[in-house]
């Protein structure tokens, strides 16, 4: 049995893992990236210094090789479905008779002016660090436009090297989509605590080049121009679908999948990043590019890989962040603004908070929301799968904090 998969990252690795401790089949993973697999998450951390690239990679160089996983750094650029190969730029073709598409995501462009200007990218691979790496090493002045997680862990980085940095977003408070007024305040003063210019309500034109090609100013709809020879553009990200548009294979946003991870072409799977569930799970997105959930997917996946499909269930949603020195976590169902048959509990002390959502009905809770405060997740997800009331939660709240001082405020608080 031959297993290829295309994409080394967090899913494509995951799954290569999980089908080697079950079966001594042929496995092929081919990345147009890196040789090896590294921790994308800690991308910022090299530019920062805190890192090497050596130190993202989780496993040693030997431990592949050791494995029997073949590794092929190639750029897949087709799948001949009939003859069952993948097709490298390169012209060389890779047999399967399994194979799996972990493809990733690809950062967003929205046709501004000047958005392939020298100067002007988005970070997501190694290479785009490399090239960040090489742009600002003269850079004083920077501007990053997007106010997700990749716009802040770029504000971050740039503001470590004293380059001043504009931060600007399109929303009228931080991820508002996302978060609570209070905890949206919280996490602006801790960017702006760290000397960032945060525009809020602000949107890009388009982005000024000087004769030399090189990006020298960015363009706001309102008339503001803001000098700045570095721009980061972190408008999200979506599932890189090229190779299988270019195969033949069904694509929406993602490429589409059952939930079975199963394509639409026959014993060709799709996971992680790239994938799009044509029916979406209730209360899930039908495609969602996070960390765990790439995980999760590939130790899913690997069950077909191996002929034996099964069914998948999302996990509890969990994801984490940093926004500079403030922490978060998520557990859960936490939407901004409560709907109707919701209510929620808050604390804060000014610094630090933490927001519950429950069901008014019975006091099941459904999420919480962590800021500079670190939650036990084994706890959380024991409470959260087993229907924990909010009397459960908040009796036992202590169990589930690295942090106990915070329960005496918290009911000092109540």
């Amino acid at each position: 049995m031959r297993i290829v998969i295309v994409g080394n990252g967090i899913t494509g690795v995951t799954a290569a893992r999980h089908v080697r401790k079950a079966a001594d089949h042929s496995i092929t993973i081919i990345s147009g990236e890196t040789d090896f697999h590294f921790a994308r998450t800690a991308l910022m951390y090299i530019y920062m210094g805190d890192l090497r690239y050596e130190d993202t990679k989780p496993y040693a160089d030997e431990f592949w090789a050791r494995n029997g996983l073949e590794l092929v750094l190639g750029h897949a650029v087709r799948v001949d479905t009939a003859a069952r190969c993948v097709v490298l730029a390169s012209g060389e073709r890779v047999s399967y008779d399994r194979l799996l598409l972990a493809t990733g995501s690809v950062p967003n462009r929205f046709g501004w002016e000047g958005e392939y200007a020298e100067g002007v990218q988005g970070l997501y691979s190694l290479q785009d660090l490399e090239r960040m790496e090489a742009s600002t090493t003269d850079v004083t002045s920077a501007v990053v436009v997007g106010g997700g997680l990749i716009g802040v862990e770029m504000a971050e980085m740039l503001a470590t090297r004293g380059i001043d940095v504009t931060f600007v977003v399109r929303e009228q408070r931080y991820m508002e989509y996302l978060l609570a007024p209070d905890e949206s305040s919280l996490v602006e003063s801790a960017i702006r605590a760290h000397g960032v210019t945060l525009e809020l309500g602000a949107e890009l034109k388009r982005i000024e080049v000087d004769e030399a090609g090189r990006a020298c100013a960015t363009h706001l709809t309102d008339g503001r121009r803001i000098e700045g020879s570095f721009v980061g553009l972190a408008v999200g990200v979506r599932p890189r679908i090229d190779l299988a548009k270019a195969s033949g294979i069904e694509s929406g946003l993602g490429i589409l999948v059952d939930d079975h991870f199963r394509t639409s072409t026959e014993n060709v799977f799709a996971a992680g990043d790239c994938a799009e569930f044509r029916k979406p799970f209730p209360g899930r997105k039908p495609v969602e590019q996070l960390w765990y959930t790439g995980r999760s997917q590939g130790r899913q996946v690997a069950a077909g890989l191996l002929g034996s499909p099964q069914a998948y269930e999302p996990p509890l949603f969990f994801n984490s962040a940093k926004f500079f020195d403030l922490e978060y976590q998520t557990y859960g169902i936490v939407p901004a603004a409560v709907s109707e048959g919701q209510q929620e509990q808050f604390w804060t002390d000014g610094e630090r908070s933490i927001r519950i959502v429950y069901r008014s009905a019975d006091q099941v809770v459904l999420g919480v929301n962590a800021f500079g405060i670190r939650l036990r997740q084994n706890v959380w997800s024991h409470w959260l799968r087993n229907g924990a009331t909010l009397d459960r939660v908040l009796a036992g709240f202590d169990q589930c904090l690295f942090d106990p001082e915070f329960t005496l405020r918290m009911e000092v608080a109540a």
